[in-house]
């Protein structure tokens, strides 16, 4: 699946996508991988003399790529997304390597549980074969306001 593809199963748009292809896709796993261009926006500032991939934008990639995994899960139709996936926790979060411009970063992510509309899932993120970290998180599926007002006119 390449980004195309992606954006019809989540609402997130350059320059916040941070998903370029998704390699597998299960019942309750996916794996993912991101290029980061050495010209990219964020290696500018953090840090100039010597660039790495902010930690924050590690586990945006992951959440993206959880986001993909629950529009499966609910068997929405491409270009028909209801709602919007939303972080509500992040625990047991640990960085193990830094990335730097022109890498690419995997990352496997698991549903781990589902209850409701939330979905408890964990992640493992390389680089080269290398861990770059490792997290577990809840994402859960918050209704927008367009679709919570149609709810409120039946």
């Amino acid at each position: 699946m390449d980004q195309q593809e992606i954006q019809r199963w989540i609402p997130h748009r350059s320059p916040f996508l941070f998903v370029d292809r998704v390699l597998e896709l299960g019942e309750d796993q996916i794996l993912t991988e991101w290029d980061l261009a050495p010209d990219a926006f964020f290696f500018q500032g953090h840090y100039p003399d010597y660039p790495i991939l902010p930690g924050v934008l590690v586990n945006e990639h992951v959440f993206q790529s959880a986001a993909i995994l629950m529009s499966k899960l609910d068997d929405s139709r491409p270009g028909e997304i209801e709602g919007v996936p939303v972080l509500t926790r992040i625990q047991e979060a640990r960085f193990k390597r830094f990335v730097r411009p022109g890498e690419t970063i995997q990352a496997r992510t698991i549903l781990n549980d589902r209850v409701g509309r939330a979905c408890y899932l964990r992640s493992t993120i390389t680089c080269d074969g290398q861990k770059v970290a490792r997290l577990e998180f809840v994402v859960a599926q918050a209704p927008t306001q367009a679709s919570t007002e149609t709810g409120a006119q039946q």
